[in-house]
């Protein structure tokens, strides 16, 4: 079908109602969860083709996340969905007041290329659960995994009830000329401004998940080979294409050299005689030749190895790196992380309010008054004290941005709350009408209304 036509048949496949009732709802979260295991090797050897991922990785951050969304959502679904009674003010007896959740309607879904199944299919699970329908754009950068998610959700849905739009650029204009109920972007936030202005003129709200440069800080407390394990874990994963990566370090002068260290046994635990054949590749010749490009910035310590051929970038820690370095002035997105030096906390906290709120913060310590002070200084959409990239892996929490880094959240409850709208509805009964309210005006009145309002 055409754009066109698929909106509108799916706004009325919405106006009947169908996608309204728990028991569809769950039964549409349940074909899915069993439509990505069902697919689960053709989705491996689509994420091996676009970015050489390994099984184990696409599990872990992508087909494993995205079961366990929907599990949660299983769970709980019926609860999110009741009408939640709240105080009715006494002015107003004997009426009584609750919160009733109804779905947006219409929904479009824009996801990226770097976690091109996780980053799509997790907020579909939360259009599904609060009982929307939706149109799905996968990323045309990686185009095996786009083919595989068109055909999970072909074979599994109604285009009236959830439709993906496969393209680039053409789709995409084409799709933000339409109005939705709801816009849920993910991207660079450059693309965001796009996607926002285009809303704008339908009065569309949006959800943008967006990115920037996440720092981490270790200081001389932490215990620096886990920290340096941990952080070489949240550089190395995914070849760096991750949002919320450890985009660049500041690390006390007095424990770096330890940490070079351990960061280079850290990478040799991961990679056993040095074979990185198993390792992601940056995504394309556009992106590659960019990240290549920083590795020129400050002197490689570790790493610095790339191969042209295979769109390998080697896992590179940088120091002598300026502020005013390239990789210090735009989001890597890469396996490079470059090293500051730094004596004085405070160093950190003024680099940090002088720039974009970052999507993520990594903070390693053992003093709790570091801890506060940053939590204190620092605004970012989430992070981990002691450790990356983890806490976005729970439905147990909102992940999502601030400022530059986007706007709105998701997983578990905050998924099903951002397809959402919450009536306030007080309802009245016909027993009982006081005159309080009611023309004319007298002081007798006034006074009873200043009592009740008090």
């Amino acid at each position: 079908m055409e754009i066109k036509q698929i909106i509108e048949e799916q706004k009325a496949f919405f106006k009947t109602g169908s996608t309204r009732p728990v028991k569809f709802r769950k039964t549409m979260l349940k074909e899915l969860a069993a439509a990505i295991r069902n697919n689960e090797g053709a989705i491996n050897d689509a994420m091996m083709q676009d970015m050489n991922k390994a099984p184990m990785e696409v599990y872990m951050t992508e087909t494993g996340l995205v079961l366990d969304e929907i599990r949660y959502h299983l769970k709980h679904i019926d609860g999110w969905m009741r009408n939640k009674r709240v105080r009715t003010p006494l002015t107003q007896f004997p009426a009584v007041s609750f919160r009733s959740p109804e779905p947006l309607g219409r929904v479009l879904i824009m996801a990226p290329w770097n976690y091109p199944l996780q980053l799509c299919l997790m907020p579909l699970i939360g259009a599904i659960s609060a009982g929307c329908t939706a149109v799905v754009k996968p990323s045309a950068y990686a185009p095996a995994v786009s083919s595989v998610i068109a055909k999970i959700i072909g074979e599994t849905f109604n285009e009236r009830y959830i439709a993906v739009v496969e393209g680039g650029r053409e789709e995409n204009s084409a799709l933000l000329e339409e109005k939705f109920d709801h816009i849920f972007f993910t991207g660079s936030p450059a693309v965001g401004h796009t996607v926002m202005e285009a809303a704008s003129k339908h009065l569309t709200p949006v959800t943008l998940e967006l990115g920037g440069k996440s720092p981490v800080i270790v200081d001389d407390t932490a215990d620096i080979k886990i920290a340096a394990r941990r952080i070489a874990f949240g550089k190395v994963l995914n070849a760096g294409q991750t949002c919320v990566e450890p985009d660049y370090m500041f690390i006390h002068r007095d424990v770096k050299e330890n940490f070079i260290y351990e960061y280079g046994k850290a990478l040799e635990e991961f990679f056993p005689d040095g074979d990185m054949s198993d390792m992601n590749v940056i995504i394309n010749d556009k992106h590659y030749e960019r990240v290549k490009r920083l590795l020129g910035c400050g002197r490689a310590v570790i790493g610095g190895g790339f191969d042209d051929e295979r769109r390998f970038i080697e896992p590179t820690l940088l120091e002598d790196v300026n502020i005013s370095d390239p990789v210090m002035q735009e989001e890597i997105f890469g396996p490079v992380l470059p090293m500051l030096v730094y004596k004085d906390l405070e160093t950190c906290i003024e680099h940090i309010q002088a720039n974009e709120k970052p999507l993520a913060l990594y903070l390693f310590t053992r003093n709790k008054q570091t801890q506060k002070r940053i939590l204190e200084t620092c605004s970012f959409g989430g992070g981990c004290i002691n450790d990356t990239i983890v806490h976005l892996a729970t439905p147990h929490m909102p992940f999502g941005g601030t400022g530059g880094s986007g706007m709105g959240c998701y997983h578990g409850r905050a998924s099903f709350d951002t397809f959402t709208h919450y009536r306030s509805i007080m309802k009245n009964s016909f027993l009982l009408d006081l005159p309080i309210r009611y023309r004319p005006y007298t002081e007798n009145k006034e006074n009873l209304i200043r009592f009740f309002m008090k």
